[in-house]
């Protein structure tokens, strides 16, 4: 089933969203406007399979396109060159110790092809909100007392929302996403959602999976038990060069 036209949701923030099966298929995945990005809304829609994604000035548009990009939590590739990069990296990782900074620095990130961000200051207001409630998290990797990368999103049951990642420094992405992986899938996560198609995921190990397929595990993985919380004591401290034994090449040295 799909529409010409996108859900109107109701203005109570517990309202129900429609089928994310109803969404339209251009532009692809457009499901609803409008509404807040209260907590509870946020949640709700995550565990349906959608995700808000809106410029400065629109209403919120909300999504779940068909296919999603996923990774497998065992799945993510790095390159050979780039594991030989990490044997001696100073770099570590860390969880949850500046939420604030990562989102931001994901806000101010240029993107190719892109002209400015989707990540609001509403957006970044909501997801600190979700952050002091312990549903949002950020992985970021430190070489010394320097932030060089990281990546946050969402976690509902054992289900990881993967929302935007910034590098400062090359490969400072590259090394959050891996981190967060390992500890997904060390904790018996088998997903992590990507949203939507880009060159670099794909390279990286990123999946195209059906969207009914997609559904099927977000509904069985937000039943599950999670952790609601900070993940900074859970997730610890990861030496980088460790992730250089955890992944597969990818192949070819990209």
């Amino acid at each position: 089933m799909s529409r010409r036209y996108p859900w109107q949701l109701d203005p109570r923030p517990d309202a129900p969203f429609p089928p994310a099966q109803t969404a339209l298929r251009e532009p692809d995945g457009l499901l609803a406007v409008g509404g807040d990005l209260s907590p509870v809304r946020l949640l709700n829609a995550y565990a349906g399979g959608i995700f808000p994604w809106f410029s400065e000035g629109q209403p919120p548009l909300w999504w779940s396109p068909d296919p999603r990009m996923v990774f497998r939590t065992d799945g993510v590739h790095l390159s050979s060159r780039f594991r030989r990069s990490l044997r001696h990296s100073p770099w570590i990782l860390r969880a949850d110790t500046c939420f604030g900074t990562v989102i931001r620095s994901c806000s101010t990130s240029p993107r190719p092809g892109q002209d400015g961000t989707w990540i609001s200051d509403d957006m970044v207001l909501a997801y600190e909100a979700l952050h002091a409630l312990g549903h949002a998290h950020s992985v970021e990797v430190f070489d010394g007392d320097t932030l060089v990368g990281g990546i946050y999103g969402v976690a509902i049951g054992r289900m990881f929302f993967g929302e935007s990642m910034f590098s400062a420094v090359s490969g400072g992405s590259k090394v959050a996403l891996a981190g967060l992986a390992r500890c997904l899938h060390g904790w018996g996560w088998p997903l992590l959602d990507a949203q939507v198609e880009n060159d670099h995921l794909l390279r990286m190990g990123a999946e195209h999976w059906p969207r009914e397929q997609f559904l099927t595990l977000v509904r069985r993985q937000v039943r599950e038990e999670g952790f609601v919380g900070s993940w900074r004591q859970r997730f610890g401290v990861i030496p980088a060069r460790q992730l250089n034994d955890t992944f597969a090449s990818s192949g070819p040295d990209a």
